[in-house]
């Protein structure tokens, strides 16, 4: 009898059992508790200017941002089709709003980060302060935190979407809420809090009151900057370049609890060691061109693509001129809970 292959007497007994809502764990096992990660996502690259843009663009003819709620194209994984993700436990789209446009006011329980990719000024506004966007800015909206976004520029804006939709609906804990209004009200100017957060001070008598970041964006010239002032005062990481990750300056721990983000330098003609992790990992490309290698693909990337490389694959970078690799992933709840895991300089 192949391994496949069920004896006749067992088989009855499942035929017996099953309509009782139970099931042989013996069978199954194998694939539930996995000797590694085996995940269904498969690697993938965006070409955003020759592929994306055109239909993002087109999108814009089709359909407001006030009727669509939020004009995003999801960015699905080929491995996951028709579940609305990049990899097994994120979401990731495309969002376009245009001249004029406002996507209205709501809040919601997945967190969501936002990376800036074409247009600048508009606005991401959250619990009553703006932000003004430019591109490689790294802004989030925590849970359960109002927030909308508003054009009022020439040119339209797009930025990429990541949230941790999937984890939510996992735990069966999503709530939505929209607003009575399309834009909430302003109570701080811009700038507010990174000015009270975001240079290593705090108010004197503040305390936090939740888990994510009271800095909700971050520009990309300060990131560049320290990647800059990094890499001009030691050598790259073998396995990542000049790599940073974003904080929550009052805990030093990732900016939402479910989402970890991160900014890379890698410098011309610099390869790195090839590397594997547990967490599946979004790349947004910010500064220069370069190619990827995940197993037997190659993924030859320069500004505004975005390519992803699932749990446990094997990959490799390399710079054709200096570039710059925004980055996202599930870490932080992996860390948490003890799961996560490297293997450096993995063949």
């Amino acid at each position: 009898m192949t391994a496949t292959q069920v004896a006749p007497e067992r088989q009855a007994f499942y035929d017996r059992i099953g309509p009782e809502s139970l099931a042989p764990l013996w069978e199954r096992l194998h694939a539930l508790v996995t000797r590694e990660p085996s995940s269904s996502a498969l690697p993938y690259h965006w070409n955003y200017d020759d592929v994306v843009r055109p239909f993002m663009m087109e999108s814009g003819g089709l359909i407001t941002a006030k009727e669509a709620e939020r004009r995003v194209l999801i960015l699905e994984n080929p491995g996951l089709k028709d579940q609305s993700r990049i990899t097994n436990s994120l979401f990731a789209g495309l969002q376009m709003i245009l001249p004029g446009e406002v996507a209205p006011a709501h809040r919601h329980t997945p967190s969501a980060l936002r990376f800036i990719v074409e247009g600048h000024g508009a606005y991401t506004a959250v619990e009553g302060e703006r932000a003004i966007m430019e591109p490689g800015d790294f802004v989030i909206t925590p849970p359960w935190t109002w927030h909308d976004h508003g054009n009022e520029t020439d040119r339209a804006m797009v930025w990429l979407d990541g949230l941790d939709v999937p984890m939510i609906k996992m735990l069966d804990a999503s709530f939505a809420e929209p607003s009575n209004d399309d834009s909430q009200s302003i109570s701080r100017p811009v700038g507010d809090s990174q000015a009270r957060f975001g240079a290593n001070m705090v108010p004197v008598d503040w305390k936090p009151v939740t888990k994510s970041s009271p800095v909700f964006s971050y520009p990309y010239a300060r990131s560049r900057e320290a990647l800059t002032t990094m890499a001009r005062n030691g050598a790259p990481d073998p396995c990542h370049g000049h790599k940073l990750r974003y904080i929550n300056p009052a805990t030093g721990g990732s900016p939402m609890p479910t989402i970890g983000a991160f900014m890379a330098l890698l410098p011309s003609g610099f390869e790195t060691a090839p590397y594997r992790s547990t967490d599946g990992t979004i790349y947004s490309v910010v500064e220069g061109t370069g190619e990827t290698i995940v197993g037997d693909r190659v993924f030859r990337w320069k500004p505004r693509d975005i390519f992803v490389v699932p749990s446990w694959h094997t990959h490799r970078h390399r710079a054709g001129s200096d570039a710059v690799l925004f980055s996202f992933s599930d870490r932080p709840v992996q860390d948490m809970l003890g799961l996560w895991r490297e293997e450096r300089g993995h063949a």
